[in-house]
């Protein structure tokens, strides 16, 4: 059971195992993961981080909530950072590299019922209310590729709007219209 030899196979076992677990991990560490978005409303455009050394990088995701805001009552407020993870992994799901362009973002509960009284297609409990939504388009991608990218990640709710020209994402459960 003293066995040096068993020991050092021990060692070296321990060792390469956590090297491997650990490896996928260590390399996501240093990436920083950037978006760069454009804001329909406000002409207001940000192309930086959201995710650097390992965690959500605070004053890249201060900066997208403000360029996210209700422009109409000019209020910001918490966008769900999973919402940044979703539209990174569209954008790698179609090797696009453009501007994102956001037609919507978060709205005040009073944007949302004046909205809401202009039009059917504004739901009264809207994901957009609570920072978990976004209508998006990336310029050069046919909104049809756009809402299947969607679909495929299963990372929440798929709204498909060719007459408005925009595909809605949410954080919520999966669900499509």
């Amino acid at each position: 059971m003293n066995n040096p030899s068993r020991r050092r196979f021990l060692a070296v076992t321990c060792a390469t195992a956590a090297a491997v677990t650990a490896g996928p991990t260590l390399a996501k560490v240093g990436n920083a993961r950037t978006l760069k978005m454009r804001n329909l409303h406000t002409g207001e455009t940000l192309n930086t981080a959201f995710w650097s050394n390992g965690d959500y990088d605070r004053s890249g995701l201060k900066q997208f909530n403000r360029l996210l805001r209700d422009h109409r009552a000019n209020e910001v407020t918490r966008m769900d950072p999973e919402l940044f993870d979703l539209v990174y992994k569209l954008k790698q799901k179609l090797n696009f590299n453009g501007t994102v362009e956001i037609i919507s973002g978060y709205r005040s509960a009073k944007t949302n019922a004046m909205l809401r009284s202009r039009s059917k297609g504004v739901a009264k409990r809207s994901y957009h209310t609570r920072g978990m939504a976004l209508d998006i388009r990336m310029p050069g991608v046919p909104l049809s590729k756009l809402r299947r990218a969607a679909l495929d990640l299963k990372m929440g709710g798929v709204g498909y709007y060719p007459k408005s020209n925009f595909v809605h994402v949410d954080t919520g459960p999966v669900r499509r219209w």
